[in-house]
Formats: structure tokens, C-alpha cells, sequence
């Protein structure tokens, strides 16, 4: 059973806020750069990389960040695992990283994305931006930009769906049958 918390105005009215928020703590957008998590992180990213170029008139360089290899869970995970690609075809050498994903729930994604950035350069700083932030870390990491925080169960699922992706636009929870 499946409860609508966005809706696809109130998902876009979050990516505009945290577009803002990116430009307005790092007073403007020089050296600033935006790498998504893969799936929907990427699509996030792609967004706040539109909405900054209409705010500031500049485009900000996006790239992709598999985290696959990155995992500490990869063993548990199936036999067969998703592989995307990464794809940062820019320098990140001294630059503030900005790293987008849907939803923080434990902080592991996160953690495996920070391995992935630092295997590509040395950023001077790197910031995260997440649509959803539903509590329960198991990691000290903290989101410096947040959509909606929803505090959940651990019998609740967070589920994004981007017309990209999912052919419509809004965030639900979910209940996890057991």
C-alpha cells in the first residue's frame, strides 16, 4: 500500500529550493560541480543543473557516479548486480563537488559514492543534496541540502518516481509486507 507524499509540484518546488540553497551557500556557482548517484540521483542532478543555468545563466558540469563496486554489501547482493556506468568527464581537482541523490536512509549509498569521487580526483569539498531524507543512518553523514525530511519505519520504503524513469513524478512511501 502506497501513500503519495510529492507530488510532481511539490517534487519540482524542492529541486528549485535546493538550487537556491547550492548557489546561495557557495556564493554563486564558481568551481561548483554536480555528480548524481545512479538512478534517480542522476535525474535529480540533471534538474538542479537545469534550474541553476536559468538562475545564474551558466551551465554547471554534471556527472554520473556508479556506486556498484563501491557497495560494502556487494556480497549480499544478487549474483548478478546492475551495472551502470560512471561518468565524470570533468576535473573535480579543487573543485565543490555537489552530490545529488534521492533518498538518504543508512548513509552506506552515500559513503560508497565518497570512494567513488575520491578514486577521480580530490575535490577542495564535497556537499550532499538529497530530494528525501528519511532518518535512521548508521553512517555520521549528514545532507547539506534536504527536499522533505519524512522520518519512516524500517518497515517503510521511500520510493522517487521521475517521468525519466518511472513515467510519472511524485514520492511515495511504502509499506513492506512481510
Amino acid at each position: 500500500m502506497a501513500a503519495e507524499i510529492m507530488d510532481g509540484a511539490a517534487l519540482a518546488r524542492a529541486i528549485t529550493r535546493i538550487s537556491y540553497e547550492i548557489t546561495e551557500r557557495n556564493k554563486g556557482i564558481t568551481d561548483v560541480c554536480l555528480i548524481g548517484i545512479q538512478r534517480r540521483g542522476v535525474v535529480l542532478a540533471n534538474r538542479i543543473a537545469e534550474k541553476i543555468l536559468q538562475i545564474e545563466g551558466k551551465a554547471l558540469p554534471c556527472g554520473i557516479a556508479d556506486i556498484t563496486f563501491y557497495r560494502d554489501d556487494l556480497s549480499r547482493m544478487s549474483e548478478q548486480p546492475r551495472i551502470n556506468h560512471t561518468k565524470i568527464d570533468f576535473d573535480i581537482n579543487n573543485k565543490k563537488v555537489v552530490l545529488v541523490d534521492d533518498v538518504i536512509y543508512t548513509g552506506r549509498t552515500v559513503r560508497a559514492a565518497l570512494d567513488a569521487i575520491m578514486d577521480k580526483g580530490r575535490p577542495k569539498l564535497i556537499q550532499l543534496a538529497v530530494l528525501i531524507d528519511r532518518g535512521h543512518r548508521e553512517l555520521p553523514i549528514k545532507p547539506d541540502y534536504v527536499g522533505k525530511n519524512v522520518p519512516t519505519s524500517n518497515d517503510e520504503r521511500i520510493e522517487v518516481l521521475v517521468n525519466e524513469i518511472d513515467g510519472k513524478e511524485g514520492v511515495e512511501i511504502i509499506k513492506i509486507e512481510e
